[in-house]
């Protein structure tokens, strides 16, 4: 499967989809996903597979909990926290629905986990807080 699970499933300011594989998750707009990416490094000390074309990704949950303790003044820690502390696995899985990127660089055994944690979501909109 080299589709990204989610092209034009997405309202024109999302930018960000962070999903549990319960699929209990959190949509970030742009401006949300660019103070999260700032205030987290750009996830990377969080990330343990990415796809190179875009900002799809796995996080480790631990770590990524971590990062959140700097991102304090982002407005939806909480909501980001609490999905990550009630994720039922240690990873959690982010989607950059901004971008209509294949994940055809995405090589890393863990796309296939990525790919069904979006597999039987419905498409993404952003939830009520």
């Amino acid at each position: 499967m080299a589709v990204s699970p989610l092209p034009g499933h997405h309202l024109p300011d999302e930018s960000l989809a962070l999903v549990d594989e319960d699929g209990e998750r959190v949509e970030l707009d742009s401006f949300e996903a660019t103070l999260l990416l700032e205030l987290t490094r750009g996830l990377e000390p969080a990330t343990v597979s990415a796809c190179p074309g875009c900002r799809s990704r796995v996080l480790a949950v631990v770590a990524f909990l971590d990062l959140l303790e700097a991102a304090l003044a982002h407005e939806r820690v909480y909501e980001l926290t609490e999905l990550a502390e009630d994720a039922p696995t240690l990873h959690l899985y982010v989607a950059d629905v901004a971008s209509d990127c294949d994940h055809d660089e995405w090589r890393d055994p863990l796309y296939d986990e990525w790919a069904d944690a979006f597999a039987e979501l419905p498409p993404v909109g952003r939830l009520a807080p």
